[in-house]
């Protein structure tokens, strides 16, 4: 569980659930390796429904400790998307920890709207009717058309952590996430940028506004 912080306060605000596989035999497998494997052959609806659960539960545990409401993230492969069965796992997931749907934010790709924009429509406006909220994971780096935010019910963009390893120092990565830090705003988004690893990275994105 990765912690997701507010940068102004630096206040844990909640978790990105992380699938990691460590076998005796093998080590530790990167879900580079697995989870294309688990997509091809079609077990990431299994992974991907006790994944769901999981997070679920635990963050309801993370809670009881923290004393104050949290929300968890959870990578949603195309996959599953696509699955007839994943809004009622949505369902069960929700149901099963207690959380408000306001609590759980799933995350998509660009690709998976844009593979099949009607299906996603129709997909995203049903889960938001649930108030689970979603977010764009990777903003920036697959599809260059914007015209999903206005069409589909986002509530975050996650930048890519591509743009993020070498600021402030990089006058394009800095450029680039300005822009998207801006677009948010606008159509009133929230954002969380992957990879932060050090103290002016983090004071560049909080002057931003991210």
């Amino acid at each position: 569980y990765q912690p997701i912080v507010e940068a102004s306060s630096r206040k844990i605000m909640g978790f990105e659930a992380l699938m990691r596989w460590s076998r005796l035999s093998l080590g530790s497998v990167s879900p580079a390796q697995f989870i294309p494997m688990a997509e091809g052959n079609g077990l990431i609806n299994l992974l991907g429904a006790w994944a769901l659960k999981v997070a679920c539960v635990q963050l309801k545990r993370f809670e009881e400790v923290a004393g104050r409401p949290l929300y968890v993230s959870v990578n949603v492969s195309p996959r599953q998307f696509r699955n007839s069965q994943f809004l009622a796992r949505v369902d069960e997931a929700i149901s099963l920890s207690g959380l408000k749907g306001n609590q759980l934010l799933l995350e998509i790709t660009e690709g998976v709207l844009m593979s099949d924009p009607e299906h996603a429509e129709e997909l995203l406006t049903a889960i938001s009717a649930r108030n689970v909220r979603i977010a764009i994971d990777d903003f920036g780096t697959g599809y260059s058309s914007l015209a999903y935010l206005k069409r589909f019910p986002i509530a975050a963009l996650k930048i890519d952590r591509a743009f993020i390893k070498d600021l402030p120092e990089s006058i394009k990565d800095a450029a680039i996430c300005k822009v998207v830090l801006n677009l948010a705003e606008n159509l009133n988004l929230a954002t969380v940028a992957e990879g932060v690893e050090n103290e002016q990275q983090l004071q560049f994105l909080n002057l931003q506004g991210c």
